[in-house]
């Protein structure tokens, strides 16, 4: 019998583990090795574990059978196509991988921010295409505008697939330049540079304690009031917030006409009628932590959501990072209790309406505010109280037999 060493190959393929541009061929060789009794005859390949067509095949030797390969295909996966050499009764003599793809793009839409100051997450997109159909390494770079260092970010894939975290370690006051290196196998490709500084792109985590309730008996407005995030108690920043809310029935959050939201909110129309309010975002808070929606629906359920934007009162230029939206908070305006139709004015008896409800504020102010010359949001809101009371005082009369 024939005397095998046990560290001995049984066949070679060439080329071994060749990397190819989509659309190119190949030709690749099987040769048994002499300390083997096979030949040419006896062998045939697999790509992927499918047998490929004899008639791609040639001898070129006793013991040597090539096949050919073209027009390839992007590798099915990133660890390489298994094109492999069999012996006759389907043993493994020798195998190569195939790694056929495209080389990197250059990455583009480089965003970053920081949640303390003292951290930096940045994301990217892989370029307009993307898929390389190779396995691609992407680096997060970063150094001092000035100083001339180039350090790489450790923690990937932090706030998805593309993006990386710097946990600490950053200054303040100094421009950053970040950007990201792709590479694989046929190439490197290398973004822009994103120049920034820390303190221009601060977020925080949404405002907590979010609170929706009515306003006494007004039956078209809410206050809503939150809790600053905590983040913010520890740094040179103030906020501004933003508010959107919609009602029960509809399903998304959509941009109505915007609205300025005060801490001592305008009140709505005396009689109680409104016209329905579409979703809207009320746009410039502030830096209070409280407000009155008005003109809203009566005995309608609210959705409400809060989100914040922190700025350094040092006046950073940019237009800052608002945070997530908080979870929404739910409550509902008190029902009208006026009569069916009621709030549905023509335009001629919505100037007459308008114009007695002056009337009346002005003459119970004249008789309930004795030298009061401040007409103050509280005591406009004790008349729209007094009036609500006494129309429901009126149609509960009516309703008597």
């Amino acid at each position: 019998p024939l005397s095998v060493s046990p560290a001995a190959d049984p066949a070679v393929i060439s080329p071994q583990d060749p990397t190819l541009l989509i659309g190119s061929s190949l030709v690749a060789t099987c040769t048994v090795s002499p300390d083997f009794p096979l030949k040419a005859e006896d062998l045939y390949w697999t790509l992927n574990g499918r047998r490929l067509p004899a008639a791609s095949y040639a001898t070129l030797g006793p013991s040597t059978l090539s096949v050919a390969l073209a027009r390839l295909n992007g590798s099915r996966q990133q660890s390489g196509d298994n094109l492999v050499c069999h012996s006759r009764d389907g043993g493994i003599l020798a195998g190569s991988c195939l790694y056929v793809g495209l080389p990197p793009e250059k990455p583009v839409n480089i965003t970053c921010w920081s949640k303390n100051m003292k951290d930096l997450t940045c994301k990217w997109a892989p370029g307009t295409e993307g898929e390389t159909f190779l396995h691609t390494n992407y680096t997060l770079k970063y150094k001092r505008r000035w100083y001339g260092q180039d350090n790489t970010c450790q923690e990937y894939h932090t706030a998805g697939t593309y993006s990386c975290h710097i946990p600490k370690d950053l200054a303040l006051f100094t421009p950053y330049e970040i950007w990201v290196e792709a590479s694989n196998r046929l190439g490197v490709a290398v973004s822009d540079v994103v120049m920034l500084d820390i303190l221009d792109v601060v977020t925080t985590d949404p405002p907590s304690d979010v609170h929706v309730s009515r306003v006494g008996d007004l039956e078209d407005q809410l206050s809503v009031r939150w809790s600053s995030p905590p983040a913010l108690k520890d740094f040179l920043f103030q906020a501004k917030y933003q508010i959107q809310y919609r009602v029960e029935d509809s399903s998304e959050w959509k941009v109505g006409g915007h609205r300025r939201c005060r801490g001592t909110a305008r009140g709505g129309r005396g009689s109680g009628c409104s016209r329905p309010v579409p979703l809207q975002v009320v746009d410039d808070v502030g830096n209070q932590t409280s407000c009155r929606l008005a003109g809203l629906r009566p005995g309608t359920v609210y959705f409400v959501q809060v989100r914040c934007n922190p700025f350094s009162i040092y006046g950073s230029k940019k237009a800052g990072i608002w945070s997530d939206w908080s979870n929404p908070t739910a409550t509902s305006t008190p029902r009208s209790e006026r009569v069916a139709g009621g709030c549905d004015p023509k335009g001629g008896e919505q100037n007459t309406t308008l114009r007695r409800e002056l009337k009346q504020f002005f003459g119970w102010v004249k008789k309930h505010a004795y030298g009061c010359s401040n007409l103050g949001i509280k005591l406009y809101d004790q008349w729209r109280v007094w009036l609500q009371k006494s129309h429901k005082a009126r149609n509960q009369v009516g309703k008597e037999p």
